[in-house]
């Protein structure tokens, strides 16, 4: 796979070119190796016919959603040193602003070093949708849609779909109402239907297509005829106005500029499904 996925469309344009102009600039290859025999594992999320709690316009049907595979887990701190070792140009200290900014692995105790404040097997955070994109590049695989995410994230331990189930997003939002001060718990919770873990719970993820979420929650927005308002991306309604830990994470994803970072937010990469195979 290389950056230019999905240049057929308008957003896979601007993604693309973004990516590229990045891995141009840091010197890393559009194409990478894939993952060695004992490297990430990645679980399968089967195809389906979904409805996002986002609507990008009114009254729209479910969507097609490809199967794909999905890293069973965020990266570790272990594991994007290990990146960070084998691609100097991601090191702190070497990542030029504009594809990161000055929050980027502050956390760790060095450049090259975790540290107390960064154990090996907490997610990473303090990282750049440019950096997440690229660890996904070095293990042949890409950040996953915000659909993608959303498929996978909407499945509990027992069913594929549980968004209209009170109590699961009941458990859902103790998550969100904690404080954020505290240290990061290790990767490794429960897995879902998938055999997926640490969808809620854990961090904030990043998702490729972030820049495209600009959400109106405004119910006197939804016939607005300047629904095209923010550089091209569609001022998207929320279709589930109860599902608020995902209106949560969507705000939140929605307010980034690619450069940024922040002490809760990781990733993880997906894969198409037959990718998954090598």
């Amino acid at each position: 796979m290389g950056h230019l996925e999905g240049i057929g469309s308008v957003p896979g344009f601007f993604r693309a070119l973004r990516a590229g102009l990045a891995a141009l600039a840091l010197g890393l290859p559009v194409a990478v190796a894939a993952t060695e025999a004992g490297g990430p594992v990645y679980a399968t999320v089967p195809a389906t016919s979904f409805v996002s709690v986002i609507e990008t316009e009114p009254g729209a049907k479910p969507q097609a959603v490809a199967a794909f595979a999905l890293r069973s887990e965020p990266v570790t701190n272990a594991e994007f040193l290990a990146f960070a070792m084998a691609h100097p140009q991601w090191r702190r200290g070497n990542v030029p602003a504009v594809f990161a900014d000055a929050g980027y692995l502050s956390h760790w105790q060095a450049a090259d070093a975790l540290g107390a404040a960064a154990l090996p097997r907490q997610p990473v955070t303090q990282v750049s949708w440019f950096a997440a994109q690229a660890y996904c590049e070095s293990e042949n695989a890409r950040l996953p849609s915000w659909i993608e995410w959303e498929r996978a994230a909407a499945a509990s331990d027992k069913v594929a779909d549980a968004r209209g189930d009170a109590a699961w997003r009941r458990h859902l939002l103790d998550w969100y109402a904690r404080p954020s001060t505290g240290a990061l718990a290790e990767t490794g919770g429960e897995a879902n239907l998938y055999g997926v873990r640490d969808l809620h719970g854990l961090i904030w993820e990043w998702v490729d297509d972030y820049a495209a979420m600009m959400v109106s929650a405004d119910s006197r927005d939804q016939n607005d005829p300047d629904r095209l308002k923010f550089c091209g991306a569609a001022a998207m309604s929320l279709r589930d106005r109860d599902n608020y830990a995902l209106l949560m994470r969507i705000a939140m994803l929605s307010s980034l500029k690619a450069a940024d970072t922040t002490r809760n937010l990781g990733f993880r990469c997906a894969r198409d499904a037959k990718e998954s195979r090598r």
